[in-house]
């Protein structure tokens, strides 16, 4: 039986097994480095499988490492993430999160159930590749500074060094049975901004004695979108948006401060650090000419995500050979941000996409919403697919 077939059966055999793991998750999850009982868990599913793994990285990370024939010859890499989000969910199904305000809305659930299924079909299939795979889970992605640079930074990429590294996300704009692939620069840089704008307060019906925040605020938010309009250059997409303001007056009282949170996104490092400048230069400008103040603080997050272009190219073709040629996708940048980025600095790396969408049976949310949830045909894809691509990408 050809290798790819062989993967494609054990996936098939496994994929009830992944379907009870990845809804075991939903329904238990964690927020970002609070992942104990869902690193447990993990670690137990390995146990039971016979794949030896090292817990407690970066707290409640976990390595595993499953050897084939002549294991020094070559290690790939693969990563899934553990967390979820703060989010209430909507969704009417048996496995809705028992965790109220805690949500797998970013799909991670699916990650590390199909990674898990990957070592199921990898431990079967040992004596049919050479080389050595390390599995990846991963805390901690959506909150900085990131579950990667915290488990890069205490060695995950070393002992054994993996020379490629490989992940997937879930998709809910690609169809199920579908994937894609993008070469190069792929996800964006993601800065968080904390603002305070400060005035002096007091009755709204005498302004003149006081200088207003909730104005100057206003004309600060309008004045900045110039970063993105008037000095971005055109060929670097970029995002500057706030989706926080806070003035604790009321309707006869000026604040005496008012309070912004906002993001910006981009690809190009020179520029990234351009923006900050102008940001801040605009909004104490902006502050100044009116009366009032600014304190204006950027926390720098994950860096753009580099897709390796030979890495990406190949993993393109062996996804072909192993899912049709209709069924492979190329799809464009993306403005949202993702940790995996680390990795990608540190090594030639492929992220692609994972389809979960199914428009007949309803499931068509994006992700970060209430509703998210996916076709979970995607688990036999997506835990088959990965296990080939490490497989090929190791030479077998």
């Amino acid at each position: 039986m050809a290798l790819a077939d062989k993967i494609q059966k054990l996936a098939s055999d496994y994929h009830k097994d992944v379907v009870e793991i990845r809804r075991h998750i939903h329904a238990n999850p964690e927020l970002s480095f609070e992942e104990f009982e869902t690193a447990k868990y993990i670690s137990s599913q390995l146990k039971n499988i016979g794949v030896k793994h090292e817990v407690g990285v970066a707290d409640t990370g976990i390595v595993a490492i499953i050897d084939g024939k002549n294991p020094d010859t070559k290690t790939v890499a693969l990563r899934a993430d553990m967390d979820a989000l703060p989010i209430v969910e909507a969704n009417d199904v048996d496995y809705k999160s028992k965790n109220e305000g805690v949500m797998h809305a970013c799909g991670h659930d699916v990650h590390s159930s199909s990674l898990l299924g990957v070592a199921k079909i990898l431990h079967q299939v040992k004596g049919d590749f050479e080389g050595r795979v390390k599995l990846i889970f991963q805390p901690g992605e959506e909150r900085m500074p990131g579950g990667a640079s915290k488990m890069i930074a205490e060695g995950v990429l070393k002992n054994p060094k993996p020379k490629t590294i490989l992940g997937q996300h879930v998709m809910p704009f690609i169809d199920v049975g579908k994937v894609g692939f993008r070469s190069g620069l792929y996800m964006a840089s993601a800065d968080e901004i904390y603002v305070t704008v400060k005035g002096k307060g007091g009755h709204a019906a005498m302004p003149h004695l006081n200088i207003d925040p909730v104005l100057i605020a206003s004309n600060i938010i309008v004045s900045l979108q110039q970063i993105v309009s008037r000095f971005a250059s055109p060929t670097i997409p970029s995002v500057l948006s706030f989706g926080k303001v806070i003035a604790d007056g009321a309707t006869n009282v000026i604040p005496n401060e008012v309070y912004l949170e906002g993001t910006f996104r981009t690809f190009d490092e020179k520029w990234r650090a351009e923006a900050h400048d102008r940001m801040k230069g605009i909004a104490e400008d902006m502050a100044r000419s009116m009366g009032g103040s600014v304190d204006f603080n950027i926390v720098k997050g994950y860096p753009a995500l580099i897709n390796n272009e030979e890495v990406t190219q190949v993993a393109k073709s062996n996804a072909i050979d192993y899912l049709g040629k209709e069924n492979v996708e190329d799809i464009g940048m993306w403005l949202a941000a993702e940790d995996f980025a680390y990795y990608s600095q540190e090594m030639p790396a492929c992220f692609y996409r994972l389809g979960t969408r199914n428009e007949a049976k309803g499931i068509t949310s994006s992700v970060h919403t209430p509703t998210f949830n996916i076709d979970e045909n995607a688990l036999e894809v997506g835990m088959g697919l990965m296990t080939y691509l490490a497989i090929k990408e190791l030479g077998n």
